[in-house]
C-alpha cells in the first residue's frame, strides 16, 4: 500500500521538498523485484539527516545489494506530524511511499543521547508500538539502531529496539541483510531470526542478556556471546556520491572522508576511542572520488571529514591537487574542527580563496596543565603558530572551542581561556590591520563511556559557577563573542549516556510529556520541566541529584596503594557497557586515568611508539598511515571568468512535484545543474562571484507553470540545441525545457524586459455557482475601472492601490458545480506592480460579495516587452 502523499505534501506545510523523495540520487528499486526491504532513518529533521555522511553512505551500500532495497525517512516537522495524525496516515518511506510498516527492517542512527525520543516520536506517528515487547503481539519490522551512542552504552535504549548494530555498518548491515532473507525464505519466527543475527559479530539483541544486581549485563542464554564485538570497516568514499537535496541542507556540500579513526588518545574524546584504529584513505581514491562527485553532483563546495583532518598527513597534497583541478569552477573546500599545531601556509592555500571557508581551532583548555590533564597534546607556542598563520593568510575571524569542567580543573584553569585569548589577539596583532576576532565556543565537558574519564562526575551547580566567572572576565576583552552550552542540556546528556536500562521508562515518559529534541531550542524550560518530571516519576531523582552536586570528582578520589599502584577498586565495579567490546582494555582505561592525575601525556600512536590500548590485533586490525605524496605547486585561487560573449533565453516549465521546491532553491538547483552539465558559465566579479544566471520572475511555491524564463551568460559559443540538449539532461523531468533561443548580449536581460503574466486560476465556493453568474462577475470586473485594495508595507504604511489598472483581460475558460477555472493576463513587472492570483480572486470577491477560495494556480506564460 502506498501513501496518496500529494493530499499531504502541499505548499502549506513548510519546505515541502524535503518530503518528495525525488532528489538527485535517490534510488527507486521496484518494490516487487526484492526480497528485502530496508528503510533507514537519521532521526532528526530532513536538513540533518538527509546531509549525514554515514545515511548516505549506508543507503547508497544497501541500494548495491542485489535482492534488497532500502528507502528512507526522517523526522517530520511538527506541520507534517499534526497533519499525519490529524488523517490518521503512518509515517512513510520517501521513495516508495509505503507505510514503515510495509518494509522488513527499519534502523535507526541514534548518535546523540538525547536523540531517543525522537525515535520514539517516529515509532509512534508510523502506528509501531514503542519495545520490543509490546510488539511480539503483531508483524511489525525489526527495529535496530546504530551509531555513536548505540556503540558506546545500549543500555538506556534497550527496551526500544530488537538489536543493535554497534561500530562500523559498511560489511555489517549487508549482513544482516543476507541473514534476514535467508530467514525470510526459511520462515523463520522472530526469535530464531534474532537467534541467528545474534551470532554475527556487531549484533546485539537486548532480549538475550539480563542485567545482574551489581549492574553487570550477561546472557541469559549459552548461545550468545558473552561480549559484542564492535565492527570496523575501512573507509569507502565512493558510496559518499549520492543525494542532493533540492532544499538547503545543514551540511550542504559533497563530504568524503579521508580518514577514519583517531589515536590522538586525548582523555575526554569518545569518538577518538571507539573508532580505533586509525585507517587513512589512499589519496588517489580521495581525489577521483571528490573531482567526479563535484561533476555528478553540481556541489559549489566539497568537505574532507576526518576527526582530525590535520593527521591525514597527504592533506595538504590532496588539498592542492583537488583545488588545482577545480580552479576555474568556484569551488570552495571546507574542512571541520582541525589541529591548531598542523595548520600552515600548504592548509591555508586549499581552504583560502575568494570564498574563505570559517577556521575553526579547539584548543579545549585555557592552560597547559590542563591541556596536559586531558592529553590534547597542544602547547602554547604551537596554538600561537597556527593562530598567525591564519592571520598572515588574510583571515580576521577564527573560532575556538573550549571546555569547561574537565577532571582537575581550577577557576585558574577557566580563567585560563580569557586569558589565552588576550593574548592570541595581542600577539597576532599586524599594524594596519583590524584585530582578530574571536566566537568562542565554551561547552560543559560531560564524560563518556569507553573513556580514562569514564568515572568522573560532572557537577551542573560548578557549570554555572565557572560559566558566570566567563561571563564577568570576558567583558573586559572587545573583539570576542562566547556561547555556552546550556547547563541542563549537559547534565540531561550526562544522565542519560551514563544510565542503564532503568532510564527506558524515563525516555518513554520525557517524549509523552513532549521533550523532543526540537523541544529544547522551542522552550528549554518545557524540555528539562519534561525530562525532570520522567525522572521524579521514575524514582530516579536521588541520581539526577548526584549530577546536579556532583557526586565525585576523580581527582579527589584517594589512591591508597601509593603514588605507583593501581586505582581503588571502585574502579573495577561493573558498568553498564562493559559488555561492549570497542578493543580498548578496561585496565588501559584505569592506567590512562591515572596518568592524568599525574598531567602525564601518551604520545600519538600512529606516528610514535604503540600505547598499548589493546585494539590493535585481528578483530579490529592496525593502524594504517599513508606515505604522503609530494605536495604539487599551487597553480592559485579561482579567478572569476567575467567574459560574456554568448545570452542564452530558456523557457521551461515546473510542473508536478516540482512546483514544491521555492525559488530559492530553483536557484541552487540551476547552479549545480550547469556544473554537472559542464556549461561554460559567466561570473559576476568581485568578492563574491556568482554564475550569471538570472530567473524572469519568482514563481510562488505550489504554483505550476509551463510559460518559465531565465537567461544564462555564457563565456563560449555553444550551439543552441547542444546547450539545450546538456541543460535538460541534468535537470528533473519536471522541469521540462521548452525552447532555448540566442539574444544578443547586450540586450536586456528577460528579468527587466517581463511586462505581463497569463494564468489559469481555479476557485471555489461553498455555494452552488451557475455559469452564468461567474460570467457575471467577470464581466462585472472588466467593467470597472476601479477596485481599490489597501496594501500595508513592511514599514507597516497603509496605501492603497487600482488592482483594476493591473488587470489587462479577464475570461471564465470552464465551470463545474462550485468551482470555475479563469484566465487571466496581468501585470508581472519586478518593480513591485504584479498583479496575483490572490488579488484577481480579491476582485471577484468584492464584485459578488462573496467568499471564495483559491483553489490552483497554473502560469501559463510570462509576457515580455521589446527591448
Amino acid at each position: 500500500m502506498t501513501i496518496a502523499v500529494e493530499k499531504l505534501i502541499t505548499a502549506d506545510i513548510a519546505k515541502p521538498a524535503r518530503y518528495l523523495g525525488n532528489e538527485l540520487g535517490a534510488k527507486h528499486k521496484p518494490w516487487g523485484s526484492v526480497n528485502v526491504r530496508w528503510v533507514l532513518t537519521y532521526p532528526e529533521v530532513y536538513e540533518l539527516g538527509a546531509s549525514n555522511l554515514g545515511h548516505i553512505i549506508l543507503y547508497n551500500i544497501l541500494n548495491a545489494q542485489p535482492r534488497q532495497l532500502c528507502d528512507r525517512t526522517y523526522l517530520p516537522a511538527l506541520d507534517l506530524s499534526t497533519k499525519l495524525r490529524e488523517t490518521n496516515t503512518p509515517l512513510f518511506a520517501l521513495e516508495s511511499r509505503h507505510p514503515l510498516t510495509d518494509f522488513d527492517i527499519l534502523g535507526f542512527n541514534l548518535s546523540y543521547e538525547l536523540g531517543a525520543t525522537n525515535i520514539l516520536e517516529m515509532l509512534d506517528l508510523a502506528g509501531i508500538p514503542l519495545t520490543w515487547q509490546e510488539r511480539e503481539l503483531g508483524n511489525y519490522p525489526l527495529i535496530f539502531a546504530g551509531g555513536q551512542t548505540a556503540t558506546s552504552n545500549p543500555e538506556p535504549f534497550a527496551d526500544f529496539f530488537d538489536f543493535m548494530a554497534l561500530g562500523d555498518g559498511e560489511e555489517l548491515l549487508p549482513e544482516i541483510g543476507l541473514i534476514i532473507e535467508q530467514g525470510k525464505a526459511n520462515q523463520l519466527s522472530k526469535e530464531a531470526l534474532l537467534l541467528d543475527l545474534a551470532q554475527v559479530p556487531g549484533v546485539y539483541v537486548p532480549r538475550f542478556y539480563d542485567v545482574t544486581d551489581a549492574g553487570s549485563v550477561i546472557p541469559n542464554r549459552p548461545d550468545v556471546p558473552n561480549r559484542i564485538l564492535r565492527r570496523v570497516a575501512d573507509p569507502m568514499p565512493a558510496y559518499a556520491i549520492g543525494l542532493v537535496p533540492f532544499i538547503e541542507t545543514i551540511h550542504d556540500r559533497l563530504v568524503v572522508e579521508i580518514r577514519r579513526g583517531c589515536t590522538r588518545g586525548c582523555r575526554f574524546c569518545q569518538p577518538g576511542m571507539l573508532t580505533r584504529p586509525a585507517r587513512d584513505v589512499k589519496p588517489e581514491d580521495v581525489i577521483e572520488t571528490i573531482e567526479r562527485g563535484i561533476r555528478e553532483t553540481g556541489h559549489n563546495e566539497f568537505s574532507l571529514l576526518s576527526l582530525s583532518c590535520s593527521d591525514y598527513l597527504a592533506l595538504p597534497a590532496v588539498g592542492t591537487e583537488i583545488k588545482n583541478r577545480l580552479k576555474n569552477e568556484n569551488i570552495t573546500l571546507s574542512l571541520p574542527s582541525q589541529r591548531v599545531d598542523r595548520f600552515d601556509e600548504n592548509i591555508a592555500n586549499i581552504i583560502g580563496g575568494n570564498r574563505k571557508s570559517g577556521l575553526t581551532f579547539a584548543p579545549e583548555a585555557g592552560t597547559q596543565r590542563m591541556r596536559d590533564v586531558i592529553n590534547k597534546g597542544l602547547t602554547n607556542e604551537e596554538l600561537l603558530r597556527g593562530v598567525k598563520t591564519a592571520v598572515e593568510q588574510g583571515w580576521d575571524k577564527v573560532k575556538l572551542y573550549f571546555m569547561i569542567g574537565l577532571p582537575g580543573e581550577t577557576d585558574v584553569d577557566v580563567l585560563g581561556i580569557v586569558e589565552t585569548v588576550r593574548w592570541l589577539r595581542q600577539e597576532c596583532y599586524i599594524k594596519g590591520r583590524k584585530p582578530l576576532q574571536f566566537t568562542i565556543t565554551v561547552s560543559n565537558f560531560t564524560p563518556k563511556p569507553h573513556t580514562p574519564f569514564q568515572w568522573h562526575s560532572v557537577s551542573t551547580t560548578e557549570f554555572k559557577r565557572k560559566q558566570q566567572l566567563l561571563r564577568e572576565a570576558f567583558r573586559s576583552l572587545r573583539g570576542v563573542k562566547a556561547n555556552y552550552t546550556d547547563v541542563r542540556i549537559s547534565g540531561m546528556e550526562d544522565f542519560v549516556g551514563r544510565g542503564d536500562r532503568r532510564l527506558s521508562s524515563v525516555i518513554r515518559r520525557a517524549w509523552e510529556l513532549g521533550a523532543g529534541m526540537d523541544a529544547w531550542w522551542e522552550s528549554t524550560e518545557k524540555a528539562y520541566g519534561a525530562w525532570e518530571q520522567a525522572i521524579e516519576e521514575a524514582g530516579l531523582s536521588w541520581k539526577y541529584r548526584q549530577v546536579e552536586s556532583g557526586e565525585w570528582n576523580i581527582f579527589d578520589v584517594p589512591n591508597t596503594s601509593g603514588d605507583e599502584g593501581p586505582l581503588p577498586p571502585t574502579y573495577d565495579a561493573p558498568l553498564p557497557w562493559d559488555h561492549v567490546n570497542t578493543g580498548i582494555d578496561k585496565k588501559w582505561l584505569q592506567e590512562d586515568l591515572q596518568r592524568a592525575l599525574e598531567a602525564a601525556t601518551v604520545p600519538d600512536c600512529a606516528f610514535e611508539g604503540c600505547s598499548h590500548c589493546g585494539v590493535c590485533g585481528l578483530d579490529f586490525g592496525h593502524n594504517i598511515v599513508v606515505e604522503p605524496p609530494p605536495i604539487p605547486g599551487f597553480s592559485g585561487h579561482f579567478q572569476a571568468n567575467t567574459e560574456r560573449l554568448q545570452r542564452v533565453r530558456v523557457f521551461f516549465g515546473k510542473i508536478g512535484e516540482m512546483a514544491l521546491v521555492s525559488h530559492l532553491d530553483l536557484v541552487r538547483l540551476f547552479d549545480r545543474v550547469v556544473r554537472r552539465a559542464a556549461l561554460p558559465i559567466s561570473f559576476t566579479g568581485g568578492y563574491h562571484p556568482g554564475p550569471r544566471i538570472s530567473i524572469a520572475n519568482a514563481l510562488t511555491l505550489g504554483v505550476t507553470s509551463n510559460g518559465e524564463i531565465v537567461d544564462f551568460e555564457l563565456t563560449k559559443v555553444m550551439d543552441v540545441e547542444a546547450f539545450r540538449h546538456a541543460l535538460a539532461a541534468n535537470l528533473p523531468s519536471d522541469i521540462p525545457v521548452y525552447r532555448v533561443e540566442e539574444v544578443p548580449i547586450n540586450s536586456l536581460a528577460a528579468t527587466r524586459l517581463l511586462e505581463r503574466a497569463e494564468y489559469l486560476i481555479t476557485m471555489g465556493s461553498d455555494e452552488l455557482i451557475s455559469q452564468e453568474t461567474w460570467q457575471s462577475w467577470v464581466n462585472n470586473v472588466l467593467e470597472r475601472t476601479d477596485i481599490n485594495w489597501e496594501k500595508t508595507t513592511k514599514s507597516g504604511k497603509k496605501t492603497i492601490v487600482n488592482l483594476r489598472d493591473r488587470l489587462f483581460s479577464l475570461s471564465l475558460e470552464s465551470t463545474d458545480h462550485n468551482t470555475a477555472v479563469l484566465r487571466y493576463v496581468g501585470s508581472c513587472r519586478n518593480d513591485g506592480t504584479m498583479l496575483h492570483p490572490e488579488q484577481v480572486i480579491l476582485m471577484l470577491e468584492q464584485v459578488s460579495g462573496k467568499e471564495l477560495q483559491l483553489l490552483k494556480v497554473h502560469r501559463q506564460q510570462l509576457i515580455l516587452g521589446v527591448d
